[in-house]
């Protein structure tokens, strides 16, 4: 059975479990599905601890947003706020077998709402649905892809529009011959769909078989024509300051600035086919393809032509022996993109999926180290002001720091 539990009691303390009441109550808001009775032993129902390794300097102002995924034997999965202290204040656990990620604070129609995708098969062919709660903890909406499409967990974005720029992934044949392929070849499609969330129409839809030629893969073809091949594997759709998509594919090394109205490419940036040439400033250094990144993920649009971009680094073929978050001035006169600072993950390690980078108010950088399992917080100066790490085999797929003003503590006493 689905289990809400927020609380702003420490992770240490007793709990006293409200399960049936709201469950119940979220059969009849029609939002989860009644389960049957089991007789089974009771799946885990804390989330897993954090550990504080360093906080010290000019921490930014919020809470931190996560979705602890993995050792589901052991704890409960899905999204969470936690305090600076590392303490839970709310958690919502998802039943085994499901994950969540891109957990966050929103705006819909002008007030501070949560949100989270929930599903199965993240880092595939995910099915799923994103789901909206208000500022008291109550499921007001959820969005689904549309076309025949099933949401995928990689980005929910809500506009200033109250629509949501969601991803699917979708399956093709398609003849690689001209890249020695075969002409029959299964293939993954990357979608962008906006969707009206009152309604549920699908207003916009952008899928990369349409606008990328395969040939920009950095993905290797699988062996047999009928393994679907991965060749763009679309991880982020966000908005410019001017209002045009920021596509993201991990498989092509490539940031695509789309128009959101035709779907034409407005520029590339990193990969194969790249409308800029490719710098790095003093003190900066290009990976061993002389890229600024390679497997990355969540390109953040800063104003002024400053983007910041996770830079995972490993995957089939490392090209840096660690991680770390970019951040990239573009002089898209002249067509050069300078990198002028970067952040290391602080264990020197390497993250082989996932991850993003936040710039929060106070201007600092905080980084969910995706795979692994810490994230960490950068003041302006890039010194390293607050790190935390899950137990092993324990990771978030993003970590934010935002302002949440809704309910902390909805239920009474520890749970």
């Amino acid at each position: 059975m689905h289990n809400f539990k927020p609380s702003s009691t420490p992770r240490s303390g007793p709990r006293r479990s409200r399960r049936a009441v709201v469950a119940a109550l979220a059969i009849v808001a029609g939002v989860i599905p009644l389960a049957p009775v089991s007789t089974a032993a009771a799946s885990p129902t804390s989330p897993p601890p954090v550990t504080i390794l360093t906080s010290t300097g000019n921490l930014g102002a919020g809470d931190i947003f996560i979705t602890p995924t993995g050792n589901s034997s052991t704890y409960a999965n899905g999204p969470e706020i936690l305090d600076r202290r590392g303490q839970d204040v709310w958690f919502h656990a998802i039943p085994q077998g499901q994950t969540a990620a891109d957990f966050r604070v929103q705006t819909y129609r002008g007030r501070q709402v949560l949100t989270w995708w929930q599903g199965v098969g993240l880092g595939g062919l995910a099915h799923g649905t994103d789901y909206i709660y208000n500022d008291q903890s109550q499921p007001i909406a959820t969005v689904n892809a549309g076309n025949g499409l099933s949401a995928d967990g990689h980005e929910f974005l809500i506009t200033p529009q109250n629509t949501a720029l969601i991803l699917s992934y979708t399956t093709a044949t398609a003849d690689l011959s001209s890249i020695g392929g075969p002409t029959n070849q299964t293939v993954v499609n990357g979608v962008v769909q906006e969707i009206d969330i009152a309604t549920g129409k699908v207003l916009f839809q952008w899928n990369s078989a349409d606008h990328v030629p395969f040939a920009q893969s950095e993905q290797a073809l699988p062996a047999s024509s009928s393994t679907p091949w991965d060749w763009f594997h679309i991880n982020a759709v966000h908005l410019d300051t001017d209002g045009n998509l920021l596509i993201d594919a991990r498989d092509t090394w490539t940031v695509y600035k789309v128009n959101r109205h035709t779907g034409n490419t407005i520029w590339q940036l990193g990969g194969k086919a790249s409308s800029f040439a490719l710098a790095a400033a003093p003190g900066q250094v290009l990976d061993g393809a002389g890229q600024i990144f390679a497997w990355q993920h969540d390109p953040e649009a800063l104003g002024h032509d400053v983007y910041t971009v996770f830079d995972n680094e490993a995957s089939a073929t490392s090209q840096l022996p660690y991680s770390r978050a970019v951040t990239i001035k573009l002089d898209e006169k002249g067509r050069v993109a300078t990198l002028v600072a970067s952040e290391n993950q602080p264990e020197a390690l390497s993250a082989p999926s996932q991850g993003n980078a936040q710039t929060t108010g106070e201007g600092n950088l905080f980084v969910g180290w995706g795979a692994l399992p810490y994230f960490s917080e950068f003041d302006r100066s890039g010194q390293l002001v607050f790190n935390a790490e899950f137990p092993g085999g324990v990771n978030t797929y993003r970590a934010y720091l935002l302002r949440w003003d809704g309910a902390r503590d909805v239920g009474h006493g520890p749970r």
